[in-house]
């Protein structure tokens, strides 16, 4: 029998507004996140949990989940988002930053080599231990979840070694290997009205003894990486496979620099999202990126430079804090912005970036920016969705194009810049991704109910 608590009375309240659309999630399973603050405001764990039960209040009407968040897409605070998973018996808790571009769960394991013993995050450091663990046994090369992990590229074996072993290379240069475990992964079930159930269930992740590059850098560790890729190896597809979760997953990034957000395991209803179909049988999330437009302008780029292949396409990254373009579209997408650029704003280059000072607000200065996928679905992004505020000098605010130009490859990757501030839902059972925006400027509440079809 699952042990059950009230859940109380809860309005989730974004920063100081609200969400005008009543926003319903499709999934009773829920990841807790918490709020996070700039590195420079050292604020113990317990201050900002107690100001988020101040402030937020849960509605419950037959289960209704919502969730605080932790981190924000702001390169010159955190430059990430995570959230908090409970593993082993008896559970201990570890951070791990949320990311759509890879496939495995892993946690940071005792005795790992160059992997950070503290966190500029302002949160504790916890290792993985196996051995602590009732529960936990490894996974062998014979194991059929190591096949499957073979296959996908996510593992591998050796003649010297039964255990079934992973190594990622990740964009960044970063690195990580280790090997696998199994073991329970606990969770909150919304069951019905204020009820709440521990609920768990046994997965396979990843236990890693090994990191390099940023990974190694104590100012933003976590104790992982949440994998929320396509492959059998994501914890959303072991779940989905064995009926305890329906195949789709949602967030909502907060933006500000508080940051926050929502991460559910189920879909989001809310009437202005709009789809596009994913690129069938690719590793990551690709969409079909058609076009892009300036202030209403389509920009004179070949729609092949767009397209999917073995070096080219577009990819939807929570794990990518910023966005890259491609380089046959970023010169002109600058230069589009330069020209409709207000003559209020001053343009100067920053390291490379382009940036203007301006003295006044960017909405009033900046185009809207329309990127354009199958299906009709346009993301629209305001001035402050694609600009990147880096600082005041003489009176003038500068703000710098957050859009970076692909080098050595023809590859447009989404990133946390892009894909904060927007609802975005990963229906991966009927292979589509879908979004809405939210205006800040108004007050709005985000009301989660959780639809039972599921079941």
């Amino acid at each position: 029998m699952p042990a059950f608590r009230h859940a109380g009375f809860l309005i989730l309240v974004l920063g100081a507004v609200f969400l005008p659309a009543v926003v319903y999630c499709g999934f009773p399973k829920s990841l807790k996140l918490e709020r996070a603050f700039p590195v420079d405001q050292r604020v113990e764990l317990s201050e900002f949990r107690a100001r988020d039960r101040v402030r937020h209040r849960r509605i419950l009407q037959g289960g209704i989940v919502d969730f605080p968040v932790e981190g924000t897409y702001n390169p010159y605070t955190v430059g990430l988002y995570f959230t908090r998973v409970k593993l082993g018996t008896p559970p201990k808790e570890f951070y791990v930053q949320i990311d759509t571009g890879s496939d495995v769960l892993w946690v940071t394991c005792n005795a790992c080599s160059g992997c950070p013993k503290y966190s500029g995050l302002n949160i504790a450091m916890n290792f993985f231990d196996a051995a602590a663990s009732s529960t936990a046994s490894l996974v062998s090369c014979s194991d059929e979840i190591c096949n499957l992990a073979v296959q996908t590229l996510d593992g591998g074996c050796t003649a010297q070694n039964s255990q079934c072993g992973y190594s990622f290379q990740y964009g960044d240069g970063s690195g990580t290997s280790g090997y696998y475990v199994q073991d329970m992964f606990f969770f909150d079930t919304v069951l019905g009205k204020s009820l709440v159930a521990n609920s768990s269930a046994t997965i396979v992740f990843g236990c890693s003894n090994y990191q390099s590059g940023d990974l190694t850098k104590p100012d933003r560790a976590v104790d992982g990486i949440f994998g929320f890729g396509q492959h059998e190896l994501s914890v959303i597809s072991q779940l989905s496979s064995r009926g305890v979760a329906p195949k789709v997953f949602s967030h909502c990034l907060i933006g500000a620099n508080s940051g926050g957000g929502i991460l559910v395991f189920g879909g989001i209803v809310e009437p202005n999202i709009v789809y596009s179909p994913l690129v069938p049988n690719q590793p990551h999330y690709n969409l079909y990126l058609q076009s892009i437009a300036v202030n209403g302008q389509i920009l004179p780029i070949d729609p092949a430079v767009f397209a999917t292949s073995s070096n080219r396409g577009t990819i939807i990254d929570s794990g990518t804090t910023l966005a890259y373009l491609a380089a046959e579209a970023y010169d002109p997408f600058v230069n589009a912005i330069n020209n409709a650029v207000s003559q209020s704003a001053r343009s100067v280059l920053s390291k490379g970036n382009q940036c203007y000072q301006i003295t006044s607000s960017v909405d009033g200065i900046f185009p809207t920016i329309s990127l354009n996928f199958a299906g009709s679905a346009s993301m629209i992004l305001s001035p402050v969705e694609y600009l990147i505020k880096q600082g005041d000098a003489d009176g003038a605010e500068m703000w710098c194009i957050g859009f970076q130009r692909v080098q050595d490859q023809g590859m447009t990757i989404l990133g946390d810049l892009v894909l904060r501030d927007k609802i975005f839902v990963y229906d991966l059972a009927n292979q589509r991704i879908g979004w809405a925006n939210y205006d800040y400027l108004l007050f709005r509440f985000i009301v989660c109910k959780c639809l039972h079809n599921f079941w």
